[in-house]
């Protein structure tokens, strides 16, 4: 037996329930792995509340870190004793053992550690696409990236950074504004002090920004269009204040002919050379130290409520990640 988080109805924190599971013998192009970190995300929130629904019963969490102990028929790439990471959709990360499809699974390099992979795997391969695929950055462009102390904030500010960009942030209050500093960050306007449309306006002297990273939705919608130069892109990858509203698409032609996408990360990394693309990009990223994963909150397994409730309060700065 094992343990693992289970929701039998969607709702607050209160919802996440510790049960005992049988996670099985490992079928044919499978891996049994027990996992030694978890990671937690804004996902998981969304898939316990509903917003993106889930079938009932259901595990939430997207990726983890853990060593594999047992693999199915067919699997030649993997064998038990390897230290591996994932980031999947669908859920079924809050657990102590479980199956996985064995596609689904990179090995880790020895010098990154089962925290750093569970921290980073979601929240890296989305800095990744977003930086490298959705608005590919290059020396010279402005960015404006909301939830600049969040988890993916603090490292698109880094990779932005290091591909040559002026990169602006927004935080809520003094010490998350200080630690978007710390990472890469050029400026960072404290959202609860300062209207971040005229903050932008007058940092770039007028000239505005090439691309908004937006994973805030409604509470900076529409103000990060205003925060665009004519041709700019608008990149909404996340709604942690609620969902953007709907909008008549003739709005971006009135704001300077507009780019506007909704991106997934599981739609980029569907294929198993773009999955190996992106994780070796990452770690790449993070042993070079580009990259530095900064977990502040590490939590039991049977804390994941007080995790999902501290997450949704913005009580969080960069990673959180269980330990089963």
């Amino acid at each position: 037996m094992a343990k693992a988080i289970r929701v039998h109805q969607t709702g607050g924190p209160e919802v996440l329930r510790l049960e005992d599971i049988k996670p099985g013998s490992a079928g044919a192009g499978q891996a049994l792995i027990r996992q030694r970190a978890i990671g937690v995300n804004f996902i998981d929130i969304y898939q316990r509340t509903g917003l993106y629904p889930m079938p009932i019963p259901f595990t939430p969490g997207g990726e983890a870190a853990g060593l594999v102990l047992e693999v199915g028929e067919g699997i030649e790439t993997l064998k038990p004793g390897d230290r591996v990471a994932y980031c999947i959709a669908g859920g079924g990360a809050y657990c102590e053992e479980r199956l996985i499809p064995a596609d689904q699974l990179v090995k880790l390099p020895e010098d990154v550690s089962d925290e750093q992979a569970a921290s980073i795997m979601l929240k890296g391969m989305t800095a990744w696409y977003l930086l490298h695929r959705t608005f590919p950055v290059k020396p010279g462009d402005t960015i404006l990236c909301h939830a600049a102390a969040g988890g993916v904030g603090l490292i698109i500010g880094q990779w932005a950074k290091h591909l040559g960009a002026t990169v602006i942030g927004t935080a809520g209050g003094p010490e998350k504004v200080k630690r978007a500093l710390a990472h890469g960050f050029d400026h960072v306007i404290d959202y609860r002090k300062d209207d971040f449309v005229t903050a932008v306006r007058e940092i770039t002297e007028g000239r505005m920004c090439d691309v908004v990273y937006d994973s805030v939705g409604k509470d900076t919608f529409p103000g990060s269009l205003d925060c665009l130069r004519a041709l700019g892109m608008f990149v909404s990858f996340g709604q942690s204040s609620g969902i953007v509203p709907t909008f008549n698409l003739g709005l971006l032609a009135q704001k300077g002919s507009l780019f506007a996408t909704r991106p997934m990360l599981f739609t980029y990394i569907a294929e198993r050379k773009d999955l190996e693309a992106a994780a070796a990009a990452l770690f790449s990223a993070i042993r070079s130290g580009v990259v530095k994963s900064t977990i502040n909150q590490r939590y039991r397994l049977a804390e994941a409520a007080r995790a999902h409730q501290d997450l949704e309060e913005r009580r969080t700065t960069g990673a959180t990640v269980l330990i089963p």
